[in-house]
């Protein structure tokens, strides 16, 4: 069976491995958290908000899943780790017995992947994470360890990990998406003489109803008499919003 991979970079672009990870056990599910953020403000005296779409936070990913010390998940794969009983383990009976602390050195291995400060980089790393095919990028954003299971010499047996990632962009990549996708980014124009602002608001928004959005953004007190060699933007509008 295939194992989930988390793949570490030291470069925002994804490049520069800095090591690969396999988790020990497949998590038995995943979940991706989307979330759209709106300007709720409302003005004095108002009674309600249509809610003016503001931006959409960064996806989300959260895995749950166990790193194990005591030989008893089916296809548990310590990916390496020493297995030797330590001497105060052999004098301990009727008990599972942890093996040369492998609970704690496989959570040291997660932590020096996707938390630790590194060096080069002066932050964590930049992470990929692979199941089968691609399943995310991003960064660590939130990691909480609870151990559920102990050894009565204080070792721990076992350990759940719930481990949240957030989605990143690199600004450039992110940049070259919006150029490719979006049909409205602010575009600047030079008025020439016989422009007319409701036809070029046409021309960018491929309506001439968002005239009067794009005169208030541009500061204009009238949009029929338009001063030649003046330059106008074109700025991405909310066309939820009334024109």
């Amino acid at each position: 069976m295939e194992k989930l991979k988390i793949k570490a970079f030291k470069n925002r672009d994804f490049t520069g491995e800095a090591g690969t990870i396999s988790l020990p056990v497949n998590p038995e599910s995943y979940s991706k958290n989307y979330k759209v953020e709106y300007d709720n403000r409302r003005p004095h005296g108002s009674q309600g908000n249509s809610g003016r779409f503001n931006s959409t936070a960064p996806e989300q990913l959260k895995l749950d899943f166990y790193f194990d010390g005591t030989d008893t998940i089916q296809g548990y794969d310590y990916d390496g780790l020493a297995k030797n009983r330590t001497e105060s383990d052999a004098t301990v009976t009727n008990r599972t017995v942890p093996r040369d602390d492998l609970v704690s050195q496989q959570i040291e291995r997660f932590l020096n992947t996707v938390y630790d400060m590194a060096g080069e980089i002066h932050r964590p790393h930049f992470l990929k994470i692979v199941w089968g095919e691609h399943l995310f990028q991003g960064i660590l954003s939130n990691l909480d360890i609870n151990y559920t299971l102990f050894h009565p010499n204080g070792k721990p047996l076992r350990a759940k990990i719930s481990a949240t990632f957030l989605d990143y962009v690199a600004q450039e990549q992110r940049e070259q998406e919006a150029r490719r996708q979006s049909p409205d980014l602010t575009r600047i124009r030079r008025i020439k003489a016989g422009d007319r602002l409701d036809k070029m608001v046409g021309e960018f928004y491929n309506d001439p109803k968002f005239t009067q959005q794009v005169a208030r953004a541009n500061n204009l007190t009238t949009f029929r008499l338009i001063k030649p060699g003046i330059e106008l933007s074109f700025p991405p509008l909310d066309k939820t919003e009334d024109a």
